[in-house]
């Protein structure tokens, strides 16, 4: 065996030593880097989340002056705007109330369906906005609801493609993987002016059909389904700030390849 060998050899496995190393403090700070961007939105979340249990748990104890139900008053207003055809119906769980389009169907959970409190007649007539912006072909809802199959697929799709496109180096699958991520963020940006309208149909058709303060706005039944559907407008903007660091992290991660 020639001697003259093993100063190279010593010399290689010193460059693979610090090759590891670099390698394991560059994943150190990738993983530091991510924890940085999750975490604010995480307790952003969880913040919006705690926000509206407080606001629905004090406003569901409270009786509405008129004595109607979450039921009875989405009736109300649905009808209000000539929507007789769109049917109410109960539904399992909490906070479980939704606006389905293509059945024409307002669902209301049992917290809110037969129960007569300022809560339930707020959420109720947010569910009914919906509908209302639905018979009015309101832009944003319209787009919305236009995205939903493409972002079903990116959402399902995205993170597969940008993390194969990472393990294999490629730069390109990479950036793709990263737009299907984007319609994500896109569509929770896009749920904002369709909640936030919601909300303001809402408030102006309580009073409208006199279900709140006798129909004078402003008074306390009144800032009470504000209090409610303002609590849950921030689980929406939390959840688009959630999507929006995540895709810069993705996009930093990508855009950290070509350096590398």
């Amino acid at each position: 065996m020639s001697y003259g060998l093993i100063p190279r050899w010593k010399s290689r496995l010193a460059m693979f030593a610090r090759q590891l190393t670099h390698r394991k403090y560059k994943e150190q700070a990738r993983m530091l880097v991510y924890i940085l961007f999750m975490i604010p939105g995480i307790l952003f979340m969880l913040w919006a989340q705690g926000k509206v249990k407080g606001a629905y748990q004090k406003y569901s104890k409270v009786q509405n002056s008129a004595n109607v139900t979450g039921a009875q008053a989405a009736r109300r207003v649905l009808d209000s705007q000539g929507l007789y055809d769109v049917q109410i119906e109960p539904i399992r769980g909490d906070l479980t109330d939704h606006y389905d389009p293509r059945s024409r169907v307002l669902r209301l959970s049992q917290g809110v369906f037969g129960v007569p409190s300022i809560a339930a007649i707020g959420i109720a007539a947010h569910e009914a906005g919906h509908a209302i912006q639905h018979a009015k072909a309101y832009g944003p809802l319209k787009a919305r609801t236009a995205m939903v199959p493409v972002v079903n697929i990116g959402s399902n799709l995205g993170f597969g493609v940008l993390f194969l496109g990472l393990i294999l180096n490629s730069v390109g699958l990479a950036w793709v993987g990263v737009g299907l991520f984007a319609l994500a963020t896109i569509f929770a940006l896009l749920t904002l002016p369709v909640e936030f309208d919601a909300s303001k149909r809402a408030k102006a058709a309580l009073v409208q059909v006199g279900l709140v303060d006798s129909g004078v706005s402003g008074g306390q039944e009144s800032k009470g389904v504000s209090a409610v559907l303002d609590a849950a407008a921030w689980t929406y903007i939390a959840g688009f700030a959630a999507s929006l660091l995540t895709l810069l992290y993705y996009v930093m991660a990508v855009m950290g390849m070509r350096r590398d």
